[in-house]
């Protein structure tokens, strides 16, 4: 019997190799090595995490049916992959492109797209206190968007596994200031949006759902806050809203560390002041943890100064994050949405600290707590 709740988990596709990311950080890089080499910042830190499947190569077709396989298997109905096109042409694909559409087993779990189209800027590491270098920008100009949702639509959308919403093809955007700085304004944008529409429609593939992501505090150092996110989302046209992770909305007051438990209750109550602000529909994100440590230079100092240098969630224990999830299903419950939808931060962002695979302190325990909460799809 199919699961009723849709458990959407995101996916950041940076543990395979990309030519960019060789040119940027030298031959076989990947973001493993960040993992490999976290060590603990202060006292009682819990670092380095280690994967219990080892550093797989997530490109790796028979990688990803192990992952798609676990997923399936305790109640996630889809990887929502981060998406990126820089220079007009896309950046870290392999993941799902070799590695998930690829699968044998992918008519198990469906994917969809969020375009984290951000500034990508390196993170890998961060030295303290220094300028951040901007690798390549995130705004993309009209032409290039019309090449890059072509793209999509020949390349994914057709897919048997792409993920519908209500029938609507589920799209995603994460940073609305670099879609409208890069299409010149907000009319434009809307006019991109639509011709996007129209041309899913002349392929035959019907109507999309646009999501916006939605988020008031900044992280990324080049990241700039919306102001009035109801009226934008609405005047560009979109469909419905979300949050990629708790760290957008709720600030970490504390350091070195900040309690899961307290921090989740206070993301919980958010969620309904996240409805009330947006006359859409809003999808609510639960987050497994928090931990950017690894993205820091080690050698450096560790204190509150940004991005990556944050305070850590401590004690997100897989029963504490089984509480979360519980806390979304009743609010699911509630029938707010059509479909009863959660997004969770995340399936693998190993250097952010929130992740669903298996580790080997942990095992499958923050998966068992999805299977617990919301039952297993056959």
């Amino acid at each position: 019997m199919p699961n009723p709740y849709e458990v959407a988990v995101y996916y950041f596709p940076n543990y395979h190799i990309d030519p960019r990311n060789e040119e940027w950080h030298g031959a076989g890089w990947t973001e493993w090595n960040l993992v490999k080499a976290a060590t603990p910042r202060f006292p009682g830190h819990q670092q380095p995490k280690i994967p219990l499947w080892g550093y797989q190569d997530e490109s790796d077709p028979r990688v990803a049916e192990q992952q798609i396989a676990a997923a399936a298997d305790h109640g996630v109905t889809s990887f929502i992959y981060d998406w990126y096109w820089y220079d007009d042409q896309p950046f870290l694909q392999r993941a799902l492109e070799e590695g998930f559409m690829q699968a044998a087993n992918n008519d198990r779990l469906k994917f969809s797209l969020m375009w984290a189209n951000h500034d990508w800027v390196n993170i890998f590491p961060l030295k303290r206190s220094t300028d951040v270098t901007l690798l390549t920008k995130g705004p993309t100009p009209r032409e290039s968007f019309d090449r890059a949702t072509d793209y999509v639509i020949e390349k994914y959308f057709s897919h048997p596994s792409y993920w519908r919403v209500d029938g609507k093809l589920y799209f995603s955007l994460y940073e609305l200031g670099s879609l409208i700085k890069g299409l010149g304004g907000v009319e434009q944008t809307r006019e991109a949006l639509l011709a996007f529409r129209e041309r899913v429609r002349q392929a035959g593939l019907g109507e999309l759902n646009l999501n916006a992501v939605v988020w008031g505090i900044q992280i990324l150092p080049t990241e700039s806050k919306i102001q009035d996110p109801k009226r934008l989302v609405e005047a560009l046209g979109f469909d419905s809203v979300t949050s990629y992770v708790w760290i957008h909305h709720t600030p970490l007051d504390g350091y070195p560390t900040v309690s899961y438990p307290e921090y989740a209750k206070t993301s919980i109550d958010y969620w309904d002041v996240l409805q009330g602000e947006h006359s859409l529909p809003y999808y609510p994100n639960v987050s497994m943890g928090w931990d950017s440590t690894p993205r820091t230079t080690q050698s450096d100092t560790h204190a509150n100064v940004g991005y990556p240098y944050t305070p850590v969630l401590v004690d997100n224990t897989p029963e504490h994050f089984k509480e979360a999830l519980r806390a979304v299903k009743d609010y699911l419950d509630r029938g707010h949405l059509t479909t009863p939808i959660v997004t969770v931060n995340s399936w693998n962002e190993w250097t952010e600290g929130s992740y669903l695979e298996p580790d080997t302190v942990n095992g499958l325990g923050y998966l068992e707590a999805i299977q617990a909460v919301f039952g297993v799809r056959k």
